[in-house]
């Protein structure tokens, strides 16, 4: 127990250095979403919030293949996970709107629940199949529709994890199966330093968006496949970066 609070001490720092501004915040994230403001207003909110949370957080990030994301409708993005920082990333880099789906189980502490309202986020229960696949299916709906979303295929990240893979779930990627559209791999890179370690000063963390993957090129493939796919281009990337 006491490993882990040593190994989250910047999270800590971080709500210290912002505690006074985080209830106007909540209060500006719960009138936009009852108002139901554009998906692109809530989302330049977003990176409003990402950049504060870089700045006290003492995390610089530099993005790599914004030229990879494709210029049109919807797709889905698979990146690595961990720590909590992956999706802050994720959005820094990613200029034109983009929501998550997040594991329901830690989808509802404190801003956090407020935060995933206001972009219209998707919580997927781990342990109601029945309940994920609806959100599955939901997810591929509106990806087909244009709507461009995050998924971390290993479901979940651990301290000791770091740059490592884990093993990525199958089910995720049948979102895109079933709405046909592009698969962008997304390398993160140091990203547990910046909330999940006890490192003093400055930190750096990487973004690297990777060509994506057409409809056409996986559209023979199972779901199995698809995940080793991208996780394969995910490694020989961490790899090429060792």
């Amino acid at each position: 127990m006491g490993m882990r609070v040593w190994e989250d001490m910047r999270f800590y720092y971080l709500i210290i250095r912002n505690i006074l501004v985080i209830p106007p915040i909540i209060r500006k994230l719960r009138r936009l979403t009852e108002n139901n403001v554009s998906e692109s207003e809530c989302y330049a909110y977003l990176q409003r919030i990402v950049r504060r949370i870089k700045r006290t957080g003492l995390i610089r990030t530099k993005v790599y293949g914004t030229e990879n994301l494709p210029k049109e409708g919807g797709y889905i993005m698979y990146p690595n996970h961990q720590g909590k920082y992956d999706a802050y990333g994720v959005v820094y880099g990613h200029e034109i709107p983009c929501t998550v789906v997040m594991d329901k189980a830690r989808s509802y502490f404190p801003f956090i629940r407020d935060l995933l309202d206001m972009i219209r986020a998707k919580r997927l229960d781990k342990k109601d199949p029945r309940q994920a696949l609806g959100i599955i299916n939901l997810v591929a709906e509106e990806v087909k529709q244009g709507r461009r979303y995050i998924i971390f295929p290993e479901g979940g990240y651990d301290k000791a994890k770091k740059n490592k893979l884990y093993e990525f779930k199958t089910g995720c990627f049948r979102a895109s199966l079933k709405s046909q559209t592009p698969i962008v791999p997304v390398v993160l890179i140091d990203s547990y330093k910046a909330m999940d370690s006890f490192i003093i000063g400055c930190v750096t963390t990487q973004v690297h968006f990777l060509p994506a993957i057409s409809y056409e090129e996986y559209k023979d493939m199972k779901p199995a496949q698809i995940a080793q796919l991208v996780k394969d281009r995910i490694y020989e990337k961490i790899c090429e970066l060792k």
